[in-house]
């Protein structure tokens, strides 16, 4: 399939094309600069939650932390298909686009892109899809990888709750990034208990990447493969501040692990003591 294959849709007037087109590929390019998409309403820790949860927020974090390096370390190679869709309402047209894709990663940092399909306006093929791939494949340098990790240099995090679920217990933590970077974000964070990995995201860009881009919502959903925990869903939507909406879901499917070690499993660390037992000990 030719992805440069003309979009046969009326054409715009001239006067509209350089401004659709700059503003639209903006809009839409923030949906993934902010690498994973209205964050939770910010809810301070209560002293219920901090003496029913078994860790603190700082063990959480720490746990998370050390889990992320072992599990990416173990990683070595894995495929999978991915399903891109984007629909934008707004001036000066609709337009919408999809595209199909096989996904090869090879550590520590290489990504390759095979395109089996692709359907819909040339303009968002060309100048957003392509744009996004390009974006994840920055993404992989270990400077900024070290910029956006989970951790106590890049957010500050505040326990919210502690959830027994069916499918198992997860820390709730909000996440407030230490300054604008684009590569950062505010939201909320879902950590299972056993894996410590995160399990869903909901969030919102730390920097607005353009005067244009009214606000992004991001939710991004992960599912266990093996030992590890990967995409399994994205999706955001992004508002242009005269009008406008940009909705891009993204779904991940059929992973295929080929080349892993084994996981390393931390240590156990001590449970939290309830805040009674805690001040008799005082």
């Amino acid at each position: 399939m030719k992805l440069h294959e003309r979009d046969r849709r009326a054409p715009m007037p001239v006067r509209n094309v350089v401004h659709f087109r700059s503003e639209f590929v903006i809009l839409l390019l923030v949906v993934l600069m902010a690498p994973w998409q209205s964050a939770s309403g910010q809810e301070p820790a209560s002293l219920a939650v901090s003496s029913r949860a078994p860790l603190t927020a700082e063990q959480v974090v720490h746990n998370l932390g050390q889990m992320n390096l072992c599990r990416a370390q173990a990683l070595h190679a894995y495929q999978a298909i991915r399903t891109y869709r984007i629909e934008y309402h707004g001036f000066p047209a609709t337009r919408s686009a999809g595209m199909v894709l096989n996904v090869k990663y090879l550590s520590p940092g290489t990504k390759e892109f095979i395109v089996q399909s692709a359907t819909g306006s040339t303009l968002i093929i060309d100048k957003v899809f392509k744009k996004l791939l390009e974006a994840e494949k920055e993404a992989l340098d270990a400077e900024i990888q070290r910029r956006s990790s989970l951790t106590d240099d890049n957010y500050r995090f505040t326990m919210v709750a502690y959830e027994n679920k069916p499918s198992g217990a997860v820390y709730v933590l909000n996440v407030e990034p230490r300054r604008n970077d684009k590569f950062l974000y505010r939201g909320r964070i879902w950590v299972d208990a056993g894996d410590f990995a995160v399990v869903r995201l909901e969030a919102e860009p730390a920097k607005n990447p353009s005067f244009w881009t009214k606000n992004s919502e991001i939710e991004q959903v992960y599912m266990k493969v093996g030992d590890f925990w990967l995409p399994a869903h994205n999706h955001s939507i992004s508002t242009i501040r005269f009008g406008g909406r940009a909705e891009l879901t993204i779904d991940y499917n059929n992973y295929d692990i080929t080349s892993a070690s084994t996981v390393t499993s931390l240590p156990a660390l001590r449970p939290t003591p309830p805040v009674e037992t805690a001040r008799a000990e005082k």
